[in-house]
């Protein structure tokens, strides 16, 4: 299934019932005083959170979402039926903005979480409502009120705990399949990733945290270079990020640095979460060349952030690097908690 991440739709909250106009009238009772209900409530559209959805494809293919109208007071104080809602099913990570404005509407973030988009309008009184000791005969009722009209934009941010951030061909997707039982596209060029994807990893019997393969970064990525913006996106709600640099790379620490300033530029708050680097292919080199490699990488990386040679391939590293992320994603979890 295509991995859709952007969409724009249009919704239109429905508008509340008119309250009813009308007097009770009996065999014996000529004159026996208003009883015209209230209207009905107009339907609203809602998000409702759900983790089982992973892409916003449904909706680039349904824009267009309008409520139902609330129904119409009657006689003998019938009030109108409420129009149905409009539940819209989305990913956990889903933002919702005005189109026309940017401002943010409501976010999911939980499964279950419900985000209000558009709320149906009320109904309109009946005449009975205005009776009173000096109008016992009100000749008036309410229309309901308008439902809410607007397009919206849902962008979604994937949420995971591991967010593996690189140049193209640096051997993210080879990771994210040699940890989890996850199938990314894997090809010697660049760009063979398109669109991100998310994998399970376990650690020990019951536990496990996710890792999400981004596509490649380039620099000028913060600028749009290369749909850069929406792919930075995606590691924002990372709780932490491991950069991934290829032995083969003429100058690594040339590259740290540009991934580095690529995740500030587009959001400051990136360069203050917790990361790892991982040389990675390091089966490709012998390993005096190895250490040459991470001692210049070093140059670059500050005192305190580990550098993990890793081949995912030959599965070198790999119980370090798992071991060394779960340890980290557990502080970060306690710290929010």
């Amino acid at each position: 299934m295509k991995f859709v991440d952007y969409v724009t739709i249009s919704v239109k909250s429905g508008d509340g019932g008119a309250g009813a106009m009308s007097f009770r009238r009996a065999k014996y009772e000529p004159k026996g005083g208003p009883d015209g209900g209230d209207g009905g409530r107009g339907g609203s559209v809602m998000l409702l959170g759900d983790s089982h959805l992973y892409t916003l494809l449904d909706l680039r293919y349904n824009r267009h979402h309008h409520a139902r109208n609330g129904g119409r007071g009657e006689g003998a104080n019938k009030t109108g039926k409420d129009g149905e809602d409009i539940v819209l099913r989305v990913p956990l990570g889903t933002v919702a903005r005005n189109s026309e404005t940017g401002e943010l509407v409501g976010e999911i973030t939980d499964e279950g979480d419900v985000v209000v988009l558009a709320t149906g309008g009320r109904g309109g009184k009946g005449n009975t409502f205005f009776k009173s000791p000096t109008n016992r005969a009100p000749r008036h009722a309410q229309p309901g009120e308008p439902g809410e009209e607007l397009e919206l934009t849902l962008e979604l941010k994937l949420l995971a705990d591991v967010g593996l951030v690189g140049f193209p061909n640096a051997g993210k997707s080879t990771l994210v399949s040699s940890l989890s039982a996850a199938k990314p596209k894997i090809a010697d060029y660049p760009f063979t990733t398109l669109e991100p994807s998310l994998g399970v990893v376990s650690v020990g019997s019951y536990e496990s945290f996710v890792m999400a393969d981004i596509p490649g970064i380039i620099e000028g990525a913060h600028e749009g270079k290369g749909l850069g913006i929406r792919f930075l996106k995606h590691i924002e709600r990372n709780a932490v990020l491991l950069l991934l640099i290829p032995v083969t790379s003429e100058d690594p620490a040339a590259e740290y640095r540009t991934l580095r300033a690529e995740m500030a530029a587009f959001n400051p708050e990136l360069a203050g979460k917790p990361h790892f680097v991982a040389a990675s292919k390091v089966d490709v080199l012998p390993e005096d060349e190895v250490d040459d490699f991470i001692g210049e990488l070093r140059r670059a990386v500050p005192e305190g952030v580990d550098i993990l040679p890793i081949s995912s391939v030959a599965r070198n590293g790999l119980d370090t690097l798992k071991t060394r992320l779960w340890r980290e994603i557990q502080a970060e979890r306690a710290a929010a908690s």
